[in-house]
């Protein structure tokens, strides 16, 4: 079986709340448990679905988002995610059709699934429905003729009896039945305000929550028939990314020595893309881990540090409460060291987060709210600084509930463009923090602006 022909299958839904996370992350852990190697994929932007995916596989929960990267990266980034896999099981977000709001298809599950020509299998609510079930299977399969919807599986099934009324009427809709599962509350997963609560936080509790999917599905899916079918796939034509190959391009990625770049991670920073280390070390990085809740200095040699998304307003009393690490933050950042901070990284640089004193390194106070900000945002950025040139043009995301006063620095990180125009965000020395996730396998000269700015600094210090 060559590179291309991963077997694959991407686990959609009518709508959001039918069930994807449960039985795609399910299907992942029986899978695997079988003695498979299982790859797994999130379309969109989501942190938190991944984690479960990874916990499932033993392996990295990957993304694929088609606003994020481009429709023309989608393969290649499965493809680099899923090489050595026996398969590939992607879930899906929302609705099958859903997409970035007012774009069409962009960035739905039903547009990656046609990039990456992989059968659909359909979660459906089947918990207030019997016969109807079969028109809504109906007309989501024949909405889209590119969309090949190759089977169903019937979530919260109620009895024996309703399973029955369900599989009767299936069989009009010539779309197979490849699963019942009954309503099952045992093996959910807490939720709270942006979603799932991460593995991180969670990590016994998660591992039983997991292997109590599997259980289920091994019951009441046909991992035969999902098999088979995940083998029908054509061959992808295309090369899979590769972030040595995406660096060749990319703006000042030859470092004279191997800056160690520091990645902030634990139960308060969990939101990361994997490719984002990946590019880092292509770029000539040494990349080291580290646990704000618990790591009181920064690895050793530090020369570089990226804070990414998570939760810091759960943990805020404890991040306080490590003032050694704050401190090193701080000096780090007023050493003129390249700082890449967004979202959590954010409120972590700020003055204090909900009345907590964080590290200070940003002129502005940060707190809780009950609004959401959640979206897609086209940006630019405006001025030279250690992660993007003047006029890099990036594609991202925000999602928190956080507001940060001011919410931009005299050298704001970006001024949006689409769908609001604003600055938001600081520039300051090595510092770039903003509210924006970005997924830096679309712009991969912000990995190579960040490991050369780091590796000047060393050379500096090394000679001074």
């Amino acid at each position: 079986m060559s590179g291309g022909a991963i077997p694959r299958l991407v686990i959609a839904a009518p709508s959001s709340g039918a069930g994807k996370t449960t039985v795609a992350t399910g299907l992942m852990a029986a899978f695997a448990e079988a003695g498979l190697v299982v790859s797994p994929h999130k379309v969109g932007p989501d942190y938190i679905d991944p984690g479960y995916h990874s916990l499932a596989t033993g392996r990295p929960g990957r993304n694929l988002d088609a606003y994020l990267c481009g429709p023309g990266r989608i393969a290649p980034l499965f493809l680099h995610g899923a090489a050595g896999a026996d398969l590939a099981l992607v879930e899906g977000v929302m609705g099958l059709f859903d997409g970035a709001s007012g774009m069409g298809e962009l960035s739905s599950t039903a547009q990656v699934a046609k990039l990456l020509r992989a059968p659909v299998v359909l979660v459906v609510d089947a918990s207030s429905q019997s016969r109807s079930v079969a028109a809504l299977v109906h007309g989501f399969a024949s909405w889209d003729p590119q969309v090949r919807l190759a089977g169903v599986i019937l979530n919260k099934v109620g009895s024996d009896r309703h399973e029955e009324l369900l599989r009767e009427a299936m069989e009009s809709s010539g779309v197979p039945v490849l699963g019942a599962l009954r309503r099952d509350g045992r093996a959910g997963t807490p939720s709270r305000h942006l979603g799932l609560v991460p593995v991180a936080e969670r990590r016994a509790e998660a591992v039983e929550s997991v292997a109590e999917l599997a259980a289920r599905v091994r019951k009441g899916c046909d991992l035969e028939a999902l098999l088979a079918l995940a083998r029908t796939v054509p061959e992808l034509p295309d090369a899979p990314w590769d972030p040595a190959a995406e660096l060749s391009v990319a703006e000042g990625v030859t470092a004279p020595q191997r800056p160690l770049i520091a990645v902030a991670g634990g139960p308060a920073f969990t939101f990361s893309y994997a490719e984002h280390a990946e590019l880092l070390a292509a770029a000539g990085a040494e990349v080291a881990a580290f646990d704000p809740l618990r790591d009181e200095q920064l690895p050793p040699g530090t020369r570089g540090l990226v804070i990414g998304g998570g939760f810091p307003e759960m943990y805020a009393p404890d991040l306080s409460a490590n003032a050694p690490l704050r401190a090193a933050v701080a000096a780090l950042a007023a050493s003129g060291a390249p700082v890449s901070a967004e979202c959590a990284g954010l409120l972590y640089l700020s003055r204090s987060l909900d009345g907590k004193p964080m590290c200070g390194v940003l002129p502005a106070e940060s707190r809780m709210t009950e609004r959401l900000t959640l979206g897609y945002r086209e940006a630019v950025a405006l001025r030279d600084n250690a992660l993007a040139a003047a006029g890099t043009r990036v594609r991202g995301h925000e999602f928190h509930r956080t507001v940060l006063e001011p919410g931009a620095g005299a050298g704001p990180a970006w001024g949006l463009t689409h769908p609001e125009r604003r600055v938001e965000g600081f520039v300051s020395g090595g510092v770039h923090a903003s509210y924006l996730h970005v997924h830096w396998a679309a712009e991969p000269s912000l990995a190579g602006r960040l490991v050369a700015s780091a590796a000047r600094g060393a050379v500096a210090r090394s000679s001074a």
